[in-house]
């Protein structure tokens, strides 16, 4: 069957909404950025119609905002907001490993235990740390098997995304956050939600402070640009 011209403009949409959202994540819209709808439409070779789509979608999700004197811009997190996230990745991570203590299977534990263990064969290479670790914490959350936590944590990680560069960066934090992981499957391995639920919360905390060093540094320097993508 022929597409339409509407679904034509839905499918454009939806690649557009990838696109840009993929864009966000890795630092080329920086937070505070302008987005002029005529603009991507030239850039990504479509319509307006689906950029217009896909712009609608991002400002669901809180990734672009209006401002005044500017129009649409790419969402900036303030300090407390990023100590506001921080908090709420606290509480929610902390039940997710307490859930998967109590209900990963096997495999999902072993598929945790060997994302951890890649993590060493790519010491310095900071953008595939950061997808390592976006992976491991979503194997995380489903590890939980709880459908409402899981919806809860991924719409937490799309504010995450407009958090800048990875906090693995930071000198030292690497072997930490490496060695936090690794207490966190232990203690889910063990089957121990006090423990898993304790070693998350470690993580997180420690994440925040690398994070909000990260942020002084940022401000000391200039806005000097950081290495993406955020760390999940």
């Amino acid at each position: 069957m022929k597409k339409t011209e509407t679904d034509q403009d839905s499918s454009r949409g939806e690649w557009a909404y990838g696109r840009l959202k993929k864009e966000i994540a890795n630092g080329a819209m920086g937070p505070g950025s302008r987005v002029r709808e005529n603009e991507i439409a030239e850039r990504l070779g479509i319509s307006r119609t689906p950029v217009r789509e896909a712009l609608r979608r991002l400002e669901a999700e809180g990734l672009i905002v209006h401002a005044p004197h500017q129009g649409a811009i790419v969402a900036e997190l303030d300090h407390q907001a990023v100590i506001e996230l921080y908090d709420m990745r606290e509480t929610l991570e902390g039940t997710a490993a307490r859930y998967a203590a109590r209900h990963a299977s096997e495999a999902e534990i072993q598929d945790l235990g060997e994302l951890v263990e890649s993590e060493q064969e790519n010491v310095g290479d900071y953008n595939a740390l950061a997808q390592l670790n976006k992976a491991f914490h979503a194997a995380l959350y489903r590890a939980g098997h709880n459908r409402y936590l899981l919806k809860a944590l991924l719409s937490l990680n799309d504010a995450m995304i407009l958090l800048g560069g990875t906090t693995l960066a930071v000198p030292d934090r690497f072997p930490a956050a490496h060695a936090e992981h690794q207490d966190i499957v232990k203690a889910i391995a063990d089957r121990d939600p006090d423990r898993a639920e304790a070693a998350a919360r470690t993580h997180i905390r420690n994440a925040q402070r690398a994070r909000l060093k990260l942020l002084r540094a940022r401000l000391v320097t200039d806005h000097t640009e950081i290495p993406a993508p955020a760390e999940y």
